[in-house]
């Protein structure tokens, strides 16, 4: 077995660790030395290549698995923290999390059977998404199928991530920064130490080094779709229109706030959860920030006449045309979709059309 592994000096590696069918590739996840014992930061998908990928990876930094000490979890998704609970069962490691990305991982495990299903589908329906794309999830539930929600395997984290939180890495100052946009519960870690490479100057005149996880991609733009919340006895958080959207939360704006936050804090060196490490975090804020606020910008001027969220999606730009977007991915599409019209209903730029069902919106 190849595995691909990254000294990044100064006790800090990353190992990558392969993401099965998925176009990212891997996912890196980093190895931090303490004086307790090494710590991973996320541990990738729950496969058995995978798994082999990290025990070998950790092998080569100079490990035994039996020597991690903790596993730090950027967020939920399964890519991050599907290997966790095997991580904790070959180790005793401890596992930790932000509060609100554990609430989703609770609320998922202790889903009624069918509960995902009915979620998903009437958030679908509400977005005014077409038959043919509604069939296959009709199709599951007729049949008895889809009954298990997503995720039911994931771990309970034993301990939370507080923000500004120094965690207990002996020997390490190791800061939480709560980054919540790709999810509700999503954490950067901030590396409170001189680059190893440059002093305490750092890099790039930055200082640290921050474990980004999925919030600042070299060259990817993260996700940021509707929470998720299985919970809802089976609804779409706003399938009430008007009267649900006031309350609603607000993925788009809360990544933004976020963005900004690691832009100000501009630390010397980036080391992402995917692709590569890079510096100058402060230019790849304002790029993500120009990004989205231009796909607001051309979201309104689509909202001259009253639009369905699928319909946004289908008129939005993505990496290849909508004819080619595979069917899980035009779920993702039309939820990002959602979030950044939220984000104008937030601002005053975009309003729901009362009555409407589907729900339209339309520009302000």
């Amino acid at each position: 077995m190849t595995v691909q592994v990254t000294d990044h000096r100064g006790g800090v590696w990353s190992i990558a660790v392969p993401i099965p069918d998925n176009p990212l590739g891997h996912t890196l996840v980093h190895l931090l030395e303490t004086d307790r014992g090494p710590v991973l930061i996320d541990t990738g998908w729950d496969d058995p290549t995978a798994w082999d990928t990290l025990v070998a990876g950790v092998t080569a930094c100079g490990f035994a698995l039996a020597d991690l000490h903790g596993v730090l979890l950027t967020h939920h998704h399964p890519d991050h923290h599907g290997l966790s609970g095997k991580v904790r069962e070959a180790t005793g490691a401890w596992l930790a999390m932000h509060a609100a990305d554990t609430a989703v991982v609770r609320r998922t495990r202790q889903a009624a059977p069918g509960q995902w299903l009915e979620y998903l589908l009437a958030k679908l329906t509400a977005a005014g998404a077409p038959q043919e794309h509604l069939a296959p999830l009709l199709e599951a539930r007729a049949a008895g199928r889809g009954r298990r929600a997503p995720g039911r395997r994931a771990a309970l984290p034993d301990r939370d991530i507080a923000p500004g939180e120094l965690l207990d890495l002996p020997g390490r100052r190791v800061r939480a920064i709560w980054t919540p946009g790709h999810t509700p519960g999503h954490v950067c870690l901030h590396l409170e130490e001189d680059h190893p490479a440059a002093g305490s100057a750092g890099r790039g005149g930055g200082f640290g080094r921050l474990f980004s996880g999925d919030h600042l991609l070299p060259g990817i733009t993260p996700h940021i779709g509707l929470y998720e919340d299985p919970e809802d006895d089976g609804g779409p958080p706003c399938s009430n229109g008007v009267e649900s959207l006031g309350d609603a939360t607000d993925p788009l704006g809360d990544y933004l706030d976020s963005l900004e936050r690691i832009g100000r804090l501009a630390p010397a060196e980036v080391l992402p959860a995917h692709q590569h490490a890079f510096s100058d975090a402060p230019g790849r804020v304002r790029e993500l920030i120009a990004h989205h606020e231009e796909r607001l910008s051309g979201l309104r001027a689509l909202l001259r006449e009253p639009l369905t969220a699928w319909q946004l999606a289908e008129s939005m730009e993505w990496n290849r045309p909508w004819a080619q977007i595979p069917y899980a991915s035009r779920t993702i599409a039309v939820s990002e979709a959602e979030a950044h019209v939220r984000r104008l209903v937030k601002l005053g730029r975009a309003e729901p059309v009362a009555g409407s069902d589907p729900t339209r919106y339309v520009a302000v």
